[in-house]
């Protein structure tokens, strides 16, 4: 299953400024996502939890736990 999502991209507007996410790893027995982000020029691996709702896979994210879709992710450019 990693080679599905692996690197795949995903860019967010926070009201300021894109925070960037690239898929590391997808833990579908765990129910983790791991990501690279990239946020005003910091870049940090993080580990979010995965849930699942109608619309398929998705992780929550900043202070109002934006719902942001695996689905989402494209592959890089």
């Amino acid at each position: 299953m990693k080679e599905l999502y692996y690197l795949k991209e995903f860019q967010y507007f926070d009201g300021e400024e894109f925070v960037t996410f690239n898929i590391y790893f997808l833990n579908r027995e765990k129910n983790v996502v791991t990501l690279v982000v990239t946020n005003r020029g910091k870049i940090s691996i993080t580990d979010y939890d995965l849930y699942e709702d109608k619309n398929g896979l998705y992780f929550e994210y900043g202070p109002s736990f934006e719902k942001i879709k695996i689905d989402d992710f494209q592959e890089c450019d």
